[in-house]
């Protein structure tokens, strides 16, 4: 499949590194076409693997991926551009994190509202996922880098849309089992809202190599 990542960070590499060995066609997706960070990733990662501009990730891809920072990704849709989103699957793995009064940062999208939502009412014809967002990026991508079993969350409006994703999922190594369907976008709500919880975890912890389980 092809599948256009935007985003260069952290999250969006581990992914788009990921997808390439399972070999599907990814296209990273920057600001600019000379982007540095998406540039060595390419020549690193063989034919699968190029890079571009938002728009051009979002045009070459079938389905796409989120992985800007959550304050910049309505921004970072824009520049993809409406006529290449279409009626596309864009799993959506961001958090709106604010740094902007220290550390541990606030949610700035939060309570009434998710960013999961917002993107699908500024792009109607989107078809937004929502998941991925409450783990590890290494996790994302490799769930067995973890022993045991751990949960991901998808919520979204479009059964079709969630099905592709949580084929995709189960592609990267989660059991269906191990997949929880939460419902319509609003649940994004939910999902984002526990990146807080994640991250004083984390500093408890001492890593981000931890996941959350249900136990029913």
């Amino acid at each position: 499949m092809k599948i256009g990542i935007l985003g260069t960070g952290m999250v969006g590499k581990t992914l788009a590194t990921r997808l390439v060995e399972l070999d599907h066609e990814v296209k990273m997706g920057s600001r600019t076409r000379d982007n540095p960070e998406a540039t060595a990733w390419a020549l690193a990662h063989g034919e699968g693997a190029s890079h571009g501009t938002f728009a051009d990730a979002a045009g070459f891809g079938e389905l796409l991926v989120n992985a800007t920072a959550g304050t910049a990704s309505l921004t970072a849709l824009e520049a993809a551009g409406a006529d290449n989103l279409g009626g596309k699957t864009l799993m959506d793995v961001a958090n709106t994190l604010d740094f902007s009064h220290g550390v541990p940062p606030s949610l700035a999208v939060v309570n009434t509202d998710s960013l999961g939502e917002q993107i699908q009412r500024t792009y109607p014809g989107l078809k937004v996922v929502k998941a991925l967002n409450t783990m590890n990026c290494v996790l994302m991508a490799d769930p067995a880098k973890l022993s045991g079993s751990h949960n991901v969350f998808v919520c979204g409006n479009d059964a079709q849309a969630k099905s592709l994703v949580m084929e995709l999922l189960r592609s990267l190594g989660w059991p269906a089992e191990d997949i929880i369907d939460l419902g319509d976008i609003g649940a994004a709500r939910g999902t984002e809202m526990l990146l807080p919880l994640w991250i004083r975890l984390m500093g408890v912890l001492g890593t981000p190599q931890f996941n959350f389980k249900i136990v029913r």
